[in-house]
């Protein structure tokens, strides 16, 4: 009966510890942690830091990339983001976390050329080396870390999806992004910190 009591206890920790990390990728920033600063490589050829953005309040950071097909059908949407936010201290910075040897598609050529197509008005910086992504614990494209500028640094308030529908934007019935963000701008709390982000595994 021990032994019984054993094996279904441990069956019930392993399937709790999975699904926490499939929402929130196990490893990496947890929402309350401070989320260090980057130096990445913009498709301007600039190099871009979290620093950089001496008046914002906080970020909108998303790793993301050209080849996978949930990136692609989000990308009006990150622009949307920029454009909405980036006036009232939330800039869009996103971040392409790929192995470029396995996905060539996704290389700072190809960056450069769909951000140029798009028309996107964020950076859109290469991980070189693959550094960032797991400090965060990205596993997806795309996958969206909010971050809140306080005298702490730069601290973790929402991760996950953009929003509940990758397929059909007006069919999105909750904008978790921008209900977070939202909250942060007028000062309350954030009702949904952690969604599980949709999308293309990280390609290392």
């Amino acid at each position: 009966m021990k032994n019984t009591f054993k094996t279904v206890f441990s069956l019930i920790t392993i399937v709790a510890l999975s699904s926490f990390t499939y929402l929130g990728g196990g490893h990496g920033y947890h929402v309350g942690d401070v989320a260090t600063d980057f130096e990445l490589e913009n498709i301007d050829g600039k190099t871009v830091s979290l620093s950089d953005y001496k008046s914002a309040k906080g970020f909108i950071v998303i790793f993301t990339c050209n080849t996978c097909p949930y990136a692609v059908a989000y990308e009006d949407r990150i622009e949307a983001l920029n454009k909405k936010y980036a006036d009232q201290g939330y800039p869009v910075i996103a971040i392409m976390p790929n192995n470029t040897d396995v996905k060539p598609g996704d290389n700072m050529e190809a960056m450069q050329a769909r951000a140029k197509a798009k028309g996107f008005t964020f950076p859109y910086l290469m991980d070189e080396g693959q550094k960032i992504y797991p400090q965060y614990g990205a596993t997806k494209t795309p996958h969206v870390y909010v971050l809140q500028k306080t005298t702490k640094g730069n601290v973790v308030k929402y991760i996950g999806a953009i929003d509940d529908n990758y397929q059909d934007a007006s069919a999105v019935n909750t904008k978790y992004v921008e209900d977070a963000v939202d909250a942060l701008l007028a000062g309350k709390e954030i009702k949904e910190t952690q969604t599980r982000a949709i999308g293309c595994s990280i390609k290392v």
